[in-house]
């Protein structure tokens, strides 16, 4: 199984570009993997713009928010969406408690892809590389 973190999400949402070509091209040959997308990272995504909307006040400034809330459910409805699940709650507690610094969220998605054995893909190297054992690679370079 192949994870996508939030930043490769964004690549795929937007319109294309050589980033995006690239990781579409990646894709395509490791098509005989399954990918998938944490439930933390729809988290992380459906914040983003339950923000924006938040933020704006005009009806009519919201509708391109809206516009855009509504498309993520057609494209997360195309990813298995992997959950947090006990085993990822059991895993997160235990990184938790060795105090590797990384952020909540993020700490969620390693755990999340440890117990699901499986690669994680991500531009988010600083962070990552502190987690033991996660594999993890960055398929927008």
């Amino acid at each position: 199984m192949i994870l996508l973190d939030t930043n490769h999400v964004s690549i795929l949402r937007m319109p294309p570009s050589e980033r995006r070509t690239r990781l579409v091209e990646r894709m395509t040959l490791a098509q005989d993997e399954a990918f998938a997308i944490p439930v933390i990272v729809v988290e992380e995504t459906m914040r983003g713009w339950l923000a924006a909307l938040a933020k704006e006040r005009l009806a009519q400034r919201q509708v391109a928010a809206y516009r855009e809330l509504r498309s993520l459910f057609g494209f997360f409805a195309t990813f298995h969406i992997a959950p947090f699940d006990r085993a990822a709650a059991d895993r997160f507690d235990s990184l938790h408690a060795a105090q590797i610094r990384v952020a909540t969220r993020d700490l969620k998605i390693a755990a999340i892809s440890l117990e699901n054995n499986a690669l994680l893909l991500t531009a988010n190297r600083r962070d990552f590389e502190k987690v033991p054992g996660l594999r993890f690679e960055n398929w927008l370079e």
